[in-house]
């Protein structure tokens, strides 16, 4: 079993303390990939804190979905080509009766 972790992080401001079983340099750069979200979202004129985070994290959660539809279509094209690759083989592979 790992061990868990307490990590102390801030996050626009708020002082939060999470349990994890990551190491602690990666859940503070997760953290840190979040409040440069956010600073984008403010630099787009998003003023309030709380709906920059919203969007941050909304526009976070797209690649998320993007990047596993697009691992999904590519697990499915190999698929496809391992089976045209398996039907070839068995076309010029002598059959041993």
């Amino acid at each position: 079993m790992s061990d868990i972790h307490r990590v102390e992080l801030t996050v626009l401001g708020h002082t939060l303390t999470v349990r994890t079983e990551e190491s602690p340099e990666y859940v503070r750069t997760l953290a840190s990939y979040l409040e440069e979200r956010v600073a984008t979202m403010k630099t787009r004129g998003v003023r309030d804190p709380h709906t920059a985070l919203i969007l941050a994290s909304l526009d976070i959660i797209d690649e998320l979905f993007r990047g596993r539809d697009d691992v999904s279509k590519r697990e499915g094209d190999v698929s496809a080509r391992l089976g045209a690759l398996v039907t070839l083989l068995e076309q010029v592979t002598p059959k041993n009766t």
